[in-house]
């Protein structure tokens, strides 16, 4: 049976641009405990922080040579799921949009699948309020 990994992201922006924050939890289903992760940068977008988030787990999961698993990412980010779902054409961002890819390319070498799933934001989704707390809190901290 292949490992189940579900990873949560979000990413936040106080203005767009602005100081902004993403977020990140990952929950492996053969292991006990989540890992949680946020970052910030000061001047930025609210679509570069969702894909910062993104591009963050899948460089955690390269990191820790995660093969052969199931890969489900939850996003509430549009932009995010239909560009890998419904290939969106990558018209801003290419810079992130690249290492996206190639980060997701070595996850696939390892025999990894994907599934992309989208939640609605600020509607109860308990994981997706965590790492929503999680990239508001990594851009307030950049205002204090």
């Amino acid at each position: 049976m292949t490992n189940r990994i579900d990873i949560f992201t979000d990413g936040s922006c106080l203005g767009n641009p602005g100081p902004g924050g993403w977020g990140v939890l990952i929950r492996n289903n053969d292991n006990n405990g989540d890992i949680e992760m946020s970052g910030s940068q000061p001047d930025t977008t609210n679509n570069r922080m969702e894909m910062s988030a993104v591009l963050k787990a899948f460089e955690y999961l390269i990191e820790h040579d995660i093969s052969d698993s199931l890969l489900s990412i939850h996003t509430d980010s549009s932009l995010v799921v239909n560009t890998f779902t419904q290939n969106w054409k990558k018209k801003k961002n290419t810079d992130l949009w690249a290492l996206i890819e190639t980060a997701y390319s070595k996850l696939y070498s390892k025999g990894n699948t994907f599934e992309w799933n989208w939640v609605k934001g600020h509607a109860g989704h308990e994981e997706n309020e965590r790492v929503d707390d999680l990239a508001r809190w990594a851009a307030e901290s950049l205002t204090s």
